[in-house]
C-alpha cells in the first residue's frame, strides 16, 4: 500500500468514525394519551433585574428588565405575537420588593436603586409607576399575551429578629388591592396572580414558614375572588414559585385550604451557578439532565395527596442560576426552539420508548390542529448520529399487537443544527439555512423539508429535529 492509499485509507477511516449511525427502534403507545399540556406551555418570564445586576464579572441584563424594556422594539412584539398566545409571567427575584404606586401616595417613586447592605440581593425597593403598568399593559394587549403577575409577598412583613432569613408576620394585601382596582378599572387582563418569588423552604434571600404562607394564599384567594367576582375571568392563583422541599411543600398544600391554589409552582435550575465550569457538560450529559424529572414528579405526587384540584406548573426554569451561563444561555446548547414547539406539538403527550443510546431523548405528541403525530428527537451525542424506525403500539387490552410504522405520506421534518456544527455558536440553522431575521425584522417562515415516508428518520450528532408524521393513526390523537 503507498502512501497515497494510506492517506486515504485513515481520512476514509476517521469519517467513518465521525459519522457513524446507531439504529434505534421507537415504540409510540398510541392507543391513549398519558398526560396533556396547555396551550401555552411555553412560558417565559420578563424580570425586574436593573442594568447593574451583575454576576461573576458580567452584567448580561443590559435593558431588559421590566423599568427599562423597550416595549416598541418591532423585534421583540413580533416575537410575542408569533405563539399567539405566550404565557409572559412578570416576576422574579426582585418582585418581593416592589411596591405599587397607584394612589400616587409614595414619594420619590423610583426603580431599583444598588445598596451595599439593608435589602435583598444588594437592590432597595422598586416603585412601579401607572403609567409604566399602563405601557406594559398596552404591550400586553397588542401582542395577545397571557400575563401571570407575580405579587410582592413580604410586604407588610418584618424578618424575625431570631431567624436569620425567616420573616413573619401577616401578608399585606392592600397594595395588592390597589394594584387590582386599577386594573380592573383601566380592562386590563390578568390570567393569574402568583404570591412570591422563592420564598419557600430554606428560600433564597428570605423564607416564609409554610403554615403561614398557606394562610397567604387564603387571603389573595378572598381577595380575587371579591374583586373578580365573576368566576369565567377569575384569575388563577398560583404559588409558592420556588425550589421544591418536600417537608415544606406538604405542610403548605395540606394547610391551605380546598379549592384555594389552582397552580402549584415550582422552579428549575438543575445545572447549577451560571459560572460553574461544568454546564457545558451538565446539559449535554442524559444521566445528569434526567435527575431532574423526580422533582415534577415529586411535586405531583403532594398535589395528587394534598390539593388534587390544583396542577404542576414550573413557572421559572433558567438552567443555571445567576444570570445563566456565561457564553453558554444563549447558545444553540441550550435551546431547543420553542416557537417550534409551539406550532408541531398539540397538547396531548403519549408515551414513546426506546432502548438505544441514553443520549438520544425522544418525545411524542399528538400533532398540532391537523391529524398525526408530531416528535421530538434530541440528539446529545457529539459523534453519534441515529437512524430511527417507528413502531407502533396499539396492544391495550388484547388490541393490535406492536408493528413496524410505513408511512406512506410524507413526512415534515424540521432538523436544527449549530453553525459548523459548534454548540456553543448562536446561529441555529434550520435545514441548513440559518434562522435570521428579514430586513424588516420578520422572524424567518420555519419551514419543513418532505421526506419519503418510508425511509428512516436521521437524527444527526448534536442535533435537534421535529417530526410530524401526518398518516400516523394514533386513537389518542382522534
Amino acid at each position: 500500500m503507498n502512501f497515497k492509499s494510506i492517506t486515504f485509507f485513515v481520512v476514509f477511516l476517521s469519517c467513518l468514525l465521525v459519522s457513524k449511525a446507531e439504529k434505534v427502534e421507537v415504540v409510540v403507545e398510541g392507543a391513549t394519551s398519558i398526560a396533556q399540556t396547555d396551550e401555552d406551555f411555553i412560558c417565559v418570564t420578563l424580570d425586574w433585574w436593573p442594568t447593574n445586576k451583575c454576576d461573576y464579572d458580567q452584567c448580561p441584563w443590559g435593558q431588559a428588565g421590566l423599568f427599562n424594556l423597550d416595549l416598541k422594539n418591532k423585534i421583540l412584539e413580533k416575537a410575542v405575537k408569533a405563539f399567539h398566545p405566550l404565557r409572559i409571567r412578570v416576576g422574579g427575584s426582585l418582585q418581593d420588593q416592589v411596591v405599587y404606586n397607584v394612589r400616587n401616595n409614595i414619594e420619590n417613586c423610583q426603580p431599583f436603586q444598588k445598596q451595599d447592605k439593608g435589602f435583598l440581593f444588594g437592590f432597595s425597593i422598586g416603585c412601579l409607576d401607572m403609567k409604566r403598568w399602563d405601557e406594559l399593559n398596552e404591550f400586553f394587549n397588542q401582542t395577545r399575551a397571557k400575563v401571570t403577575f407575580g405579587l410582592n409577598a413580604l410586604i407588610g412583613r418584618k424578618e424575625s429578629e431570631t431567624e436569620k432569613t425567616l420573616w413573619v408576620g401577616d401578608w399585606y394585601s392592600h397594595n395588592a388591592r390597589d394594584l387590582m382596582s386599577y386594573t380592573i378599572s383601566k380592562r386590563y387582563t390578568i390570567d393569574s396572580y402568583e404570591l412570591g418569588n422563592e420564598l419557600c423552604g430554606v428560600g433564597v434571600s428570605a423564607r416564609i414558614e409554610a403554615k403561614q404562607y398557606a394562610k397567604d394564599m387564603a387571603t389573595l384567594k378572598n381577595l380575587v375572588k371579591e374583586m373578580y367576582p365573576n368566576p369565567k375571568t377569575q384569575p388563577k392563583i398560583l404559588g409558592p414559585g420556588g425550589f421544591y422541599d418536600k417537608k415544606w411543600f406538604d405542610t403548605f398544600l395540606d394547610a391551605s385550604g380546598h379549592d384555594v391554589i389552582d397552580g402549584v409552582t415550582h422552579h428549575i435550575y438543575n445545572l447549577g451557578p451560571g459560572n460553574n465550569p461544568d454546564v457545558v457538560r451538565r446539559v449535554q450529559d442524559p444521566f445528569f439532565l434526567t435527575q431532574i424529572a423526580q422533582t415534577f414528579k415529586d411535586v405531583s405526587n403532594a398535589i395528587v395527596k394534598f390539593a388534587p384540584w390544583s396542577g404542576a406548573w414550573v413557572s421559572e426554569s433558567g438552567g443555571a442560576y445567576n444570570s445563566g451561563g456565561q457564553l453558554v444561555s444563549y447558545t444553540f446548547a441550550f435551546g431547543f426552539c420553542a416557537l417550534l414547539w409551539h406550532r408541531v406539538m398539540g397538547s396531548k403527550v403519549l408515551s414513546v420508548t426506546h432502548k438505544g443510546s441514553p443520549y438520544l431523548r425522544v418525545y411524542s405528541h399528538c400533532a398540532k390542529k391537523e391529524p398525526g403525530v408530531s416528535f421530538v428527537f434530541i440528539n446529545l451525542s457529539k459523534n453519534t448520529s441515529f437512524e430511527i424506525d417507528l413502531f407502533h403500539d396499539l396492544n391495550l387490552n388484547g388490541g393490535i399487537p406492536n408493528f413496524e410504522f410505513k408511512g406512506h405520506k410524507k413526512r415534515e421534518e424540521y432538523h436544527l443544527t449549530p453553525k459548523d456544527g459548534n454548540i456553543l455558536s448562536s446561529i441555529v440553522l434550520l435545514n441548513g439555512t440559518p434562522l435570521e431575521l428579514s430586513d424588516s425584522l420578520e422572524i424567518p417562515e420555519l419551514k419543513p423539508k418532505l421526506v419519503d415516508g418510508l425511509k428512516p428518520i436521521s437524527i444527526a450528532a448534536h442535533s435537534i429535529a421535529f417530526v410530524t408524521i401526518r398518516d400516523f393513526n394514533a386513537p389518542a390523537c382522534s
